[in-house]
């Protein structure tokens, strides 16, 4: 190999190298956080499960059971143990986000131009935002509608029935509010990823409204396999899914109005650069 061959090789490969040392440097920054956010949870491991029985404790009172003493048991030594670790790692991973966001955006935003850094930073911030709405609508409103709907199946033991009482184990009781949040929070991300879908011409307005009738069919479906099984839940987010998937397809309707608006300003723009171009070429004499 040439000696200029060898330094074609060196820089290219410098390049390289200096993504791969950022890279390390991005993905020791974001666990950095995530471990520092997973301590801190698991400190307050305890605290934050009582605050997650809470919706529990108001679907009690909705079923009107005063006597019912809001219990869950864990039937291994280990169990609540490994719930804790569990609580933290989703608490954590919830919580440091915004850093592990920051990162990803710190490590693509130099290889874009100006314009793509303006259009994709308003989708970072959207993102986090929907997510925790998603979360709050579960912890605030669908959980407790579960947690009622299952209350409801309970037998007290007159007129001779056997009695029934819900009786919860913790690892389960976290697994029921982690897949509710979990399921919320991604279909709450349906109208940033259709908005950015759109506005890189994947999808159109359209296309979207065309296969309207597919999407209802596509979001029970999704319903029935991310929720536990019970019609509360899975209606509960059927509902919201086709609710925001309209939002999604007002969503790109606006983004090609602004994508149309910026062409025709841009062809104005080069109509009125020509013309002034075409004045300027002219002689006097003419």
């Amino acid at each position: 190999m040439s000696t200029n061959d060898q330094d074609e090789v060196d820089k290219s490969s410098a390049p390289l190298i200096e993504h791969l040392i950022e890279l390390r440097s991005r993905l020791m920054w974001s666990l950095g956080g995530f471990f520092i956010a997973f301590l801190v949870c698991f400190f307050f491991a305890k605290q934050l499960f009582n605050l997650l029985v809470i919706p529990f404790q108001w679907a009690v009172s909705w079923a009107d059971l005063a006597n019912q003493k809001v219990e869950l048991i864990y039937t291994a030594p280990q169990e609540f143990f490994f719930t804790q670790i569990k609580l933290a790692m989703f608490g954590g991973l919830v919580i440091a986000f915004p850093v592990i966001a920051a990162q990803i955006y710190k490590f693509v935003a130099p290889g874009l131009y100006k314009n793509e850094r303006s259009a994709f930073l308003p989708f970072l911030i959207a993102s986090p935002i929907l997510f925790l709405t998603g979360a709050a609508l579960v912890y605030f409103f669908f959980t407790p509608m579960v947690m009622w709907f299952f209350l409801a199946m309970q037998q007290t033991g007159a007129d001779g029935e056997v009695e029934i009482s819900l009786l919860p184990k913790v690892s389960e009781y976290l697994s029921l509010i982690m897949t509710l949040i979990f399921s919320f929070g991604l279909v709450f991300q349906l109208p940033v990823v259709t908005t950015l879908m759109a506005r890189v011409g994947l999808l159109s307005s359209e296309a979207l409204a065309d296969k309207r009738k597919w999407a209802i069919v596509i979001a029970f479906v999704v319903a029935a396999v991310l929720t536990p099984p019970d019609p509360v839940s899975q209606i509960g987010l059927a509902v919201p899914t086709i609710i925001l998937y309209e939002v999604s397809i007002w969503a790109a309707r606006w983004v090609e109005r602004k994508r149309e608006a910026e062409r025709l300003a841009r062809e104005k723009e080069e109509a009125a650069d020509a013309a002034s171009t075409a004045g300027s070429g002219a002689s006097p004499a003419e």
